[in-house]
């Protein structure tokens, strides 16, 4: 029976089936050493001759495991029997087990089936499993229901820009940018607290390393809740648990990314800051004049809150009404409650308390453009009782890139989706 790379050291002196990918070849002395990769590790096999093998081949051996210090886990296999169950070619388009900043990002994703092959690169995945898992584990000890929405939509969230168009039986549909008028819906069913992890897509002609057109969306809804401050304490306490999960779970990806998460208790002390005395930080650190909160400024506010707070995480709350959808609950005239989360340098997230107030919306509907009849369905959610509730969204690649310190959020994206790329 097959055992995994990670366990030949509990089977020494028995003899064992290991099967996986070729990882890398090394003759010496007339002795073939092979590293053998699996969903587990690697294992160092030994051949008294070269086999008739390429990088990357798929091959099943048998032997009897025996100590050796200088192998990787101090165990190797002196191979009995080998078997190749399936060849690769000979001429890779890049060394799959080199190192990576050797490599274009365009061709890392280009050619997927191998690049993600890559110990470091399936290390991202493995933690961003993690990231999803903790996530869903903490927001159901809370109570909350995981739902799974339609990303088939006729109209926008916000009115219908940023839509990707789809043809639908002869009528013009879209795809989702957003769950939340659903995760509304079910906080007024009776449900009160949701959550959806769930692809969701923006038609935004961005080309940047911060932006996705496709990309994943941990969302979150609660109902009964006073202010924005409430979500900022759940999210606080999440991203805490989600922290702690991958420092427990994924030590050795970290460490092959020499990357590490924030200690949970500095999360649980992160500071809520107001916009304005936000932009006022960050002007502080530049000569530039920033008349809104832009990834120059995202950068500044994080690099302060290290400094004065010890945390990388930083709450920036009470934005202008300008900056903020039709829906969002005001806090005063001027001011609304929501807010942005920065960690690391980059926004991941954004939320607030919502306007659960039938004719409040109505009212506010003409101020931003958009008629009732626009938006008949969402407003039907308030005509039979709501309570008053809210929610935030965090990116799920936002948050992996942010913990690896990955340059571009492309490469925390299995597939990822952009202006320019549709395939693998």
């Amino acid at each position: 029976m097959r055992i995994l790379a990670k366990d030949i050291e509990k089977n020494v002196d028995s003899e064992v089936e290991v099967a996986g990918w070729v990882h890398r070849i090394r003759e010496l002395g007339g002795i073939t050493f092979i590293i053998l990769r699996d969903r587990s590790g690697v294992v160092q096999l030994v051949l008294e001759h070269a086999p008739d093998l390429s990088v990357e081949s798929v091959i099943r051996v048998r032997g009897i495991p025996v100590r050796n210090e200088k192998a990787p886990g101090a165990v190797e296999i002196p191979v009995k029997t080998w078997e190749c169950l399936s060849r690769a070619s000979a001429d890779l388009p890049f060394q799959v087990n080199g190192r990576l900043n050797r490599t274009r990002l365009d061709a890392l994703l280009e050619n997927r089936v191998l690049s993600l092959r890559n110990l470091q690169i399936r290390a991202i995945f493995k933690i961003q499993a993690t990231i999803i898992e903790s996530f869903s584990a903490y927001l159901r000890a809370q109570d909350f229901t995981e739902i799974k929405t339609s990303k088939i939509v006729s109209g926008g969230t916000e009115g219908g820009t940023n839509l990707f168009q789809v043809e639908y039986f002869g009528k013009k549909v879209y795809l989702a940018q957003s769950p939340q008028f659903y995760k509304q819906i079910m906080v007024a069913s009776g449900l009160e607290r949701v959550f959806e992890i769930a692809p969701a897509y923006r038609a935004e002609k961005h080309d940047t390393p911060r932006h996705l057109n496709e990309y994943v969306s941990m969302d979150v809804e609660m109902g009964f809740i006073d202010s924005e401050k409430e979500l900022i304490e759940l999210e606080k306490n999440l991203l805490a648990a989600v922290f702690e999960a991958v420092a427990r779970n994924n030590a050795p990806e970290l460490a092959l990314w020499q990357a590490h998460v924030p200690d949970p208790d500095a999360i649980l002390k992160s500071p809520i800051i107001p916009y304005e005395e936000a932009r006022q930080i960050a002007q502080a650190g530049t000569s530039n004049r920033l008349f809104d909160i832009n990834p120059e400024a995202e950068r500044l506010i994080c690099e302060w809150s290290v400094r004065e707070n010890g945390s990388d995480l930083v709450f920036v709350n009470e934005f202008p009404r300008r900056h903020r959808p039709f829906y969002t609950y005001p806090l005063d005239a001027s001011l609304t409650m929501s807010f942005d989360t920065l960690f690391r340098g980059l926004e991941i997230s954004t939320g607030g308390r919502r306007q659960h107030d039938y004719q409040a919306l109505l009212d506010t509907l003409p101020k931003f453009g958009l008629k009732p009849d626009d938006l008949k369905d969402y407003l039907e959610i308030f005509q039979y009782g709501c309570p008053p509730h809210g929610g935030f969204a965090v990116g799920c690649e936002r948050l992996t890139a942010r913990i690896l310190g990955l340059a571009n959020v492309k490469e925390a994206s299995l597939f990822p989706r952009d202006r320019k790329r549709v395939t693998p």
